[in-house]
């Protein structure tokens, strides 16, 4: 996947939570960093084949940031 994820601990939920900031609301969770991350993208990918069945927009991937 070409789209940068965020990857956290979250206390309150008491599991690691993967987030794809260029898919609005893609996110998804799991107990190991590597389970968080193989979720994420399976909900990525099913996030811009929804996308494309309704006619939205799937914003290109910008990579990897070079400045923060």
């Amino acid at each position: 996947m070409k789209y940068e994820i965020i990857l956290y601990w979250s206390e309150d939920d008491e599991a690691y939570i993967a987030e794809v900031p260029e898919l609005s609301g893609c996110m998804a969770d799991g107990p190991t960093a590597a389970e968080a991350l193989r979720n994420v993208e399976l909900i990525a990918q099913e996030w811009i084949e929804t996308a494309r069945e309704l006619g939205r927009p799937v914003p290109v991937p910008k990579g990897r940031l070079k400045y923060a």
